[in-house]
């Protein structure tokens, strides 16, 4: 998913609070036959508001998690085995050879707008007065928007998987075919309610990237009339369980039942009962802490300094406390053409310096796991816990050589590179300014100079967004990019190939560690890094077990361009009265409050 802060992927999952659900009864007492009950919200607190609304131009998870219940994926993933499921489209078919995909779409899907003045959800309506329905031309056209190199979408590389994206993505704008090769982009609408795809190799985890934001259907028509501002709240049209009722920039964002979603109706044992979705930007986690203690939120996370009090068994909290694995990896970043770690055996040595087990055991303390491979173990193709990649972050009871170990063979290395006990070894290390990211970055840091004691390391605190820009913005000149740097990565679909190929293989657009086949160290390693990657998207599956934990053992152990720290969870606290379900991207629509438990306790 989307390059994101870690924290910000654990804190999604937050506050909820009954509103009420008794009739209003105006002075005298009677309740008229008209009166509405009040609606049950969901008041959720977040740490940061979204940076878009737009399907194709989101990149962080504060984003995603509202897109998600706005947008309708052509398909959704199963919480549990992340299964592609029907969503937009009913049901597809695959090609013999997996490289032409066809999808039936349902033809009940409305776009929706929340109307202000009437205060409610109304249907979209075209010139002639007819529903505007969400059709396989509003697919094709966010497809398109998507890989069209005009539109800047960050991540027009998940698609490149369908013919003729990448072509258009990485065109000169100017050039005289350019609309040619937007108009051959492998995604066609058969009629108004099928689209095919034809791919460039066969890949049986399509259906999955068929669900990933960046893929999903925006109203052409209303992004034509107003390109830059179709997602503002008076104006922006959606098609999923919910719609926008307001934004308040630095404060909140409302979402509200949509009536004309189907689900309603058709999973009816299934949906949930929300009218409203309140999310409240709230960046103090131990102030949401108290307020649900005083059941004023229903669920929150817990607080990093508090987890080991809540989870303690003899805690109050106890039994409302879960700890969920997420499908995310904390890591390391180097960005190579730096000098400072130009050398593969100073990155080396960086990486095998760090105590992971003491990192999620001291100062984490939420379950947290130490990682030996980039690709989180709810993946497939992960190699995670084999201690053929990067034996040395693992522990000796894990089948790896200890930290003892990797620290005496991380000293060897750094002398061997003309740093003795790291002399002369001057380090800028940047994080954004999280409270998990800042005691990550100071753990790691006191690790480091107790190896090396002469080292110098300058941290570099920076807010978020002005964080990942530095990151990603190619215009930022190489010496104003930092040697070393953290960041977490959140699965888009669940597999190998959005791990080490789509984030670091130097053939795709985000490669953050700048890794080039032209390096004079590592430049063959980095070269069999895109082969290997591109020869998995095309073999078996036990082909590609082998192929990708391969690619880890060149990206983490032999390029070092990464050092993966932990794979992560996020630590909750849900009241008895909320039914919910622990995905990785928010279905409200499927969570239920139950409001006489609810209304019970508050008395």
């Amino acid at each position: 998913m989307k390059r994101e802060n870690l924290l910000i992927a654990c804190v999604l999952w937050v506050a909820v609070v009954l509103a009420g659900c008794k009739p209003l009864a105006p002075a005298g007492g009677k309740v008229p036959e008209t009166a509405v009950a009040t609606p049950i919200t969901l008041h959720m607190s977040v740490p940061g508001e979204p940076l878009t609304l737009d399907p194709g131009l989101a990149y962080d998870f504060d984003s995603i998690a509202v897109i998600n219940p706005l947008f309708l994926g052509l398909t959704e993933l199963d919480p549990e085995t992340q299964e592609p499921l029907p969503a937009l489209a009913t049901d597809w078919a695959v090609s013999e050879d997996s490289k032409t995909w066809t999808f039936t779409l349902r033809q009940d899907v409305p776009w929706v707008r929340y109307d202000q003045a009437a205060e409610k959800v109304a249907e979209v309506m075209d010139e002639n007065g007819n529903v505007r329905m969400v059709t396989a031309h509003d697919v094709v056209y966010g497809i398109q928007r998507a890989c069209d190199a005009r539109s800047a979408s960050p991540y027009a590389y998940v698609l490149y998987i369908i013919a003729g994206c990448e072509a258009v993505n990485t065109a000169d704008v100017t050039a005289p075919d350019y609309y040619e090769l937007l108009e051959g982009v492998g995604a066609q609408a058969i009629d108004d309610f099928t689209v095919q795809f034809d791919l460039n190799y066969g890949a049986s985890y399509f259906g999955q990237i068929a669900s990933v934001w960046t893929a999903r259907p925006v109203p052409a028509a209303l992004v034509a009339e107003n390109a830059e501002g179709w997602t503002a709240p008076d104006v922006i049209q959606s098609s999923g369980p919910y719609a926008l009722k307001q934004w308040v920039a630095g404060e909140e964002v409302e979402l509200v039942k949509n009536p004309f979603w189907y689900g309603w109706r058709e999973q009816a044992g299934v949906a949930g009962n929300i009218d409203l979705v309140n999310m409240i930007v709230f960046d103090n986690p131990a102030a949401a802490l108290a307020m649900y203690q005083d059941n004023t939120l229903d669920s929150t996370i817990v607080p990093l300094a508090q987890i080991e009090a809540i989870a303690d068994p003899q805690s109050s909290f106890a039994a409302e406390y879960r700890a969920v694995p997420d499908n995310s990896t904390s890591y390391l970043g180097f960005i190579t053409q730096k000098p400072a770690v130009s050398d593969a055996r100073v990155r080396r040595a960086l990486a095998m310096a760090i105590d992971r087990e003491a990192l999620v055991r001291d100062i984490l303390k939420g379950g947290q796991i130490p990682a030996n491979a980039f690709t989180n173990p709810l993946n497939f193709g992960s190699a995670a816990g084999d201690p053929a990649v990067a034996p040395w972050a693992l522990s000796a009871e894990a089948g790896g050589t200890g930290y003892r170990a990797a620290v005496e063979m991380a000293r060897q290395l750094m002398t061997e590179a003309g740093y003795t006990d790291g002399a002369d070894l001057r380090l800028v290390f940047a994080f954004d300014d999280s409270e998990e990211t800042e005691k990550i970055t100071h753990a790691v840091t006191a690790m480091w100079q107790t190896a090396f004691p002469e080292i110098e390391v300058a941290l570099q605190s920076q807010e978020w967004e002005v964080f990942l820009d530095m990151l990603n913005n190619p215009e930022i000149a190489l010496e104003d990019k930092p040697d070393v740097y953290q960041l977490g990565w959140f699965a888009d679909y669940p597999h190998a190939n959005n791990w080490v190929h789509e984030v670091f293989s130097p053939s795709q657009s985000m490669n953050e560690s700048m890794l080039s086949p032209d390096d004079p160290q590592v430049g063959v390693l980095v070269a069999e890094l895109d082969a290997t990657t591109i020869a998995a998207q095309t073999a078996s599956e036990a082909e590609q077990i082998e192929l990708y934990k391969r690619a880890e053992q060149l990206l983490v152990d032999e390029i070092a361009a990464v050092s993966p720290l932990y794979y992560d969870v996020t630590n909750h606290l849900t009241k008895p009265w909320l039914v919910r379900e622990y995905s990785v991207l928010p279905y409200f629509q499927r969570w239920t409050i139950d409001t006489q438990a609810k209304a019970a306790a508050q008395q």
